[in-house]
């Protein structure tokens, strides 16, 4: 069965944001069963259908990134100009990554785990 093709963006990244997003994908797809996708019109990135990221409007800023609470939480502790959550995404399992600040190793070690 063909894949149906992504629906168009609403929220495509910005000319600063788009390289950055690029990367997180570039490290994203060395991990089998990953797909680029589409959620809410932004662009996203799936493991077995399920969204493991989603990149945020840039009005909203950040990467959604699911990631077990107790290490949001230590991240959010130790760097929050990098990482954050919004009331959106209070009690959920997914927290904000500020991608033009970043550590890129940590960032490649939090796509792995997620």
């Amino acid at each position: 069965m063909a894949k149906k093709p992504l629906a168009p963006l609403k929220f495509p990244p910005g000319p600063e944001l788009k390289p950055l997003y690029d990367r997180v994908i570039e490290i994203a797809t060395r991990y089998p069963g990953v797909e680029i996708s589409r959620s809410y019109g932004t662009p996203s990135i799936k493991v077995a259908g399920k969204v493991m990221a989603r990149l945020r409007a840039e009005a909203e800023g950040g990467l959604a990134l699911r990631c077990d609470v107790v290490e949001q939480e230590t991240l959010m502790e130790t760097a929050p100009e990098v990482f954050y959550i919004t009331d959106h995404y209070q009690g959920s399992d997914m927290f904000l990554i500020n991608l033009a600040k970043v550590d890129w190793e940590t960032m490649a070690e939090l796509i792995r785990s997620a």
